[in-house]
């Protein structure tokens, strides 16, 4: 599902509200996490799940084309973990 696919299937579900409005909604949570993921915060959405930031230490990687090892710098990445209700709803045998 992409953004606008939600953004239309949320304006779908409540038709009190204008596409506009959902839009702005959607685009404002969005702009929050990634606000506080850059921060360093922790975003946690009960039942769903918890976004995070980690650390990747610099490393010494290859280039697969060549096998040359090359210098991989340090860097910050997204991580996401499920949360339990969404991993039992994923799991269950419906």
């Amino acid at each position: 599902m992409t953004k606008s696919e939600l953004i239309q299937r949320l304006a779908e579900r409540n038709p009190h509200l204008y596409q506009r409005d959902v839009e702005k909604i959607v685009t404002t949570i969005f702009d929050e996490i990634t606000e506080a993921l850059a921060r360093g915060d922790r975003v946690e959405l009960r039942g769903f799940g918890a976004f995070s930031v980690k650390q990747r230490d610099a490393r010494t990687g290859r280039n697969p084309r060549t096998g040359e090892s090359v210098e991989v710098d340090e860097k910050v990445i997204p991580f996401f973990k499920t949360g339990k209700q969404l991993r039992e709803r994923l799991n269950t045998d419906e």
